[in-house]
């Protein structure tokens, strides 16, 4: 069991949500930690991490991963008793979705596949960001995944960070094609522990300078529709950053980059 404590870990966050707003972070983490799950000889269990002031999140969250692996099990946990409470009716209608009032300690049986946190730490410091991805990396199964990200209020604009046991890996930029006027657009979705180092000196300040360069050579392509010119883009971005993805992934109008590259200085 999951170590107990006299009180959830956290701060309760404004609860916003809209139905389908994360659906850009559900449909990646399906496609490329759907292997993952797949592998684990007993049912994956994957938690909502802060699913907020409704439970249409973590109801989307198990659709999508079952389209990875059927056997998946959902917890969504949440701070604010009464959201939990508000929750309780739909776990008769979802089979294997349960919902927990608790936080960063993650209350439930054992380790986890998944833990999703989407527009939790946008509240706290940039220096608490750290202990928080620790706590809750320590709560993965062996080859578990954390997402830690943030998106707008109808999903259209997302990054997110994806963490395993030795800490982060990649940063993921997820965009609806038709809405972005450049990719540095996007900097106002960075999380947390990117947000802030959005200036000069900074490896994410010259990425997102890289990728509006890239976006503005791409111009031409704009004729055939924006998802050709971000491929473009992101084609001649990938020969100065250390992209982990390719042509499948960009064309959902996203991109990804090894954390290393992006990670803040000192």
């Amino acid at each position: 069991m999951a170590p107990r404590t006299t009180r959830p870990v956290g701060t309760p966050t404004r609860g916003t949500t809209n139905p389908n707003r994360l659906r850009r972070m559900d449909r990646w983490i399906a496609a490329v930690h759907g292997p993952a799950l797949r592998r684990s000889p007993e049912p994956p269990l994957a938690v909502d991490l802060g699913y907020g002031a409704a439970p249409w999140t973590a109801v989307e969250l198990l659709a999508r991963l079952r389209t990875a692996d059927p056997r998946t099990l959902l917890y969504g946990i949440e701070i604010e008793p009464a959201r939990v409470e508000a929750a309780k009716p739909y776990e008769a209608v979802h089979e294997g979705l349960s919902f927990l009032h608790g936080g960063f300690e993650v209350p439930v049986p054992g380790r986890v596949a998944l833990i999703r946190a989407a527009n939790v730490l946008r509240q706290y410091d940039e220096d608490q960001v750290a202990a928080v991805w620790a706590r809750l990396c320590g709560r993965l199964a062996p080859g578990g995944l954390l997402v830690e990200g943030t998106c707008d209020e109808i999903g259209r604009r997302h990054v997110w960070v994806a963490l395993d046991a030795d800490g982060p890996r990649t940063v993921t930029f997820a965009t609806r094609l038709g809405s972005l006027d450049r990719p540095s657009d996007l900097a106002e979705r960075l999380p947390k522990a990117l947000i802030h180092r959005n200036v000069p000196g900074e490896p994410v300040h010259a990425f997102l300078r890289d990728f509006d360069r890239a976006w503005a050579a791409a111009a031409p392509y704009a004729s055939l529709g924006a998802r050709q010119r971000w491929i473009r883009s992101v084609r001649d971005l990938a020969a100065d950053w250390p992209l982990t993805d390719g042509p499948r992934r960009w064309r959902q109008g996203e991109v990804t980059v090894r954390w290393e590259a992006l990670a803040p200085r000192g």
